[in-house]
């Protein structure tokens, strides 16, 4: 296997990030629709959110991953969200531990995030297993969630919690 980095996206990144979008496999796991343009990832991801920290896996110049972290605002900036996907050709090769274990030292080592949240499709089974090493629990059902290829799909709620960091309040 070529060597794959992880590194932050940028706006260059956009027509590799509208590829993989589009493949069936990643679509299948994730909440895109199908026809994402370049436009409207660029939109989506590099509109200047302040509080989404965006990376992408990427191999002999081509992405094959992306990942996702949302830090909630307010009340919940103690919180974020993680989203992620891996190329349907690049599965079972621990690109997406990878790119898990870089948003989660984002959350912990540089945001201070004490819980991180996500939703998966109930019968993603590589995700659920991922989710579950890295230390998130199920925490809920979301039914008829997701619309999937014309079927509404269950959803589960996962979180991964940590001790506030010393010297906090809880």
């Amino acid at each position: 296997m070529s060597e794959v980095s992880i590194r932050a996206a940028e706006p260059r990144d956009a027509e590799g990030i509208a590829i993989l979008c589009n493949l069936p496999g990643y679509r299948f796991g994730t909440l895109r629709t199908p026809f994402e343009t370049v436009e409207s990832v660029k939109r989506r991801m590099f509109d200047g959110n302040p509080n989404l920290t965006l990376i992408v896996a990427e191999s002999e110049g081509r992405i094959v991953g992306t990942a996702s972290l949302q830090r909630f605002g307010g009340r919940r900036s103690h919180v974020g969200a993680i989203g992620m996907g891996v190329h349907d050709d690049f599965h079972r090769r621990g690109i997406g531990r990878a790119l898990l274990d870089a948003v989660l030292e984002t959350a912990d080592d540089w945001l201070g995030l004490v819980r991180v949240e996500l939703e998966v499709n109930v019968d993603n089974e590589a995700a659920l297993a991922l989710y579950r090493a890295a230390g998130f629990e199920i925490q809920g059902r979301a039914r008829q969630s997701i619309l999937r290829a014309g079927a509404y799909v269950d959803a589960f709620t996962m979180a991964r919690l940590r001790p506030p960091p010393r010297g906090a309040e809880g």
